[in-house]
């Protein structure tokens, strides 16, 4: 099941290890930087496309962000 908590906080621990503003990772996945808050505080969570590219922009699984696991390498 998906955490909203994890995915918040690794959704905000992924984008200032990589040096994004909220506005900036906004402009990244066509997004405001409302949403991208709104995301990193568990309120709401990003559709499985954006999902999926958070992912491979990140370099981190789908499960890794949703909380399902706690090996951010994704599979090839």
């Amino acid at each position: 099941m998906l955490s909203r908590e994890i995915l918040g906080q690794r959704l905000k621990s992924l984008r200032l290890s990589n040096n994004l503003t909220l506005e900036q990772a906004g402009t990244k996945f066509k997004v405001t930087k409302q949403t991208v808050s709104y995301w990193e505080k568990g309120e709401r969570v990003p559709s499985f496309d954006v999902a999926t590219a958070l992912a491979e922009y990140y370099g981190v699984s789908l499960d890794y962000l949703a909380g399902l696991s706690n090996n951010p390498k994704r599979n090839k």
